[in-house]
């Protein structure tokens, strides 16, 4: 483990590390404010694709990338100003569709349990038999993982002060029907929940979306609140490569998605992009009349390209805004 030694720089100092490592930087007073507002790892993180880069040798004798501490010639302030407000626009969309998808799946799983029965979300018998049963660990039984998501909700239930809950609260006993309950739900708990539930209920939820099997629906749910989440706490997403990226359909499946099968490279694969594909194919069984296709289009269109970035970045493939997909 090697002790930080590094030494805490003002702004004016910052500014001179990033001219040292190659930033052209013609407004020092404006590059302050720029760190001022957003700090200098945040900056620098935007700048990391502009960095300069070598090829080197592993003691396995594997050719790799190594990154370095200067900038490629030529780069400015501006282009990390510019890659950071892209990225700024495209949480904000990404953020308002995935809302879309929340809500409605809170509604369909709702409906769906809810024909069952009102407290169908507290019976084991209405979930896959992994979800319900106890867990033994080491020999030692400790509470399934339908009883460990029922504590979760409960806690945020109890801490909750919409009006609704306290009128359930004060009504009926502090019971709510699952088709109340799934309001106060948030997305990972509805992903939790989806799948533990029975094959027959979780595929006519799943098709209610338009995707074919349940195994498809839990992963892209898991998927896109991990996006939701890097997307609402300010994480960079542009470039971002998904520790849980959403499951590609088998081709023939979804057509519309067939072109994600078509490169096995980790950033095709594990890019962005491929949760942004998955919210343009959902949203239109929610609102038909949808446009968010069209400005994600122009979004991404509007990409701050240079030499050493393109909007392949997000692992979007080439000719990408001529698919079908984005061209209903």
């Amino acid at each position: 483990m090697v002790e930080y030694t590094k030494p805490w720089l003002s702004l004016d100092e910052q500014v001179e590390r990033l001219v040292e490592h190659g930033l052209v930087v013609e407004d020092t007073s404006h590059a302050e404010v720029i760190l001022g507002a957003i700090g200098y790892y945040r900056l620098t993180g935007y700048l990391y694709p502009f960095r300069e880069s070598e090829e080197y040798v592993d003691a396995g004798g594997r050719t790799r990338i190594r990154v370095l501490s200067d900038y490629r010639h030529g780069t400015t302030l501006a282009h990390g100003e510019a890659t950071l407000d892209f990225d700024r626009r495209l949480r904000i969309l990404v953020l308002e569709a995935v809302e879309r998808i929340e809500i409605a799946v809170r509604m369909r799983i709702g409906y769906v349990l809810g024909r069952r029965a009102a407290f169908a979300h507290e019976d084991p018998t209405y979930f896959v038999e992994p979800f319900s049963a106890e867990i033994i660990d080491d020999g030692r039984p400790s509470p399934s993982k339908h009883v460990q998501w029922l504590q979760r909700v409960n806690a945020r239930r109890a801490s909750s002060d919409e009006l609704f809950v306290a009128h359930f609260r004060d009504k009926y006993d502090d019971r709510m029907p699952v088709w109340a309950l799934t309001e106060l739900l948030e997305l990972g708990q509805l992903s939790v929940l989806y799948r533990g539930v029975n094959q027959i209920d979780a595929e006519e939820i799943a098709v209610a979306f338009g995707v074919p099997t349940k195994t498809l629906m839990s992963s892209w749910l898991a998927s896109l609140n991990y996006v939701r989440n890097a997307a609402a706490h300010h994480a960079r997403l542009f470039n971002r490569k998904l520790q849980y990226a959403p499951a590609r359909p088998k081709r023939g499946q979804i057509p519309v998605l067939d072109h994600l099968r078509d490169s096995e490279d980790a950033k095709n694969v594990f890019g962005v992009y491929n949760a942004l594909a998955v919210v343009a194919f959902l949203l239109p069984s929610i609102d038909p009349e949808t446009d968010w296709p069209a400005r994600l289009v122009a979004l991404l269109r509007d990409f701050p390209a240079s030499d050493a970035l393109t909007v392949a970045s997000l692992g979007a493939p080439e000719r990408w805004d001529r698919l079908e997909l984005w061209t209903p």
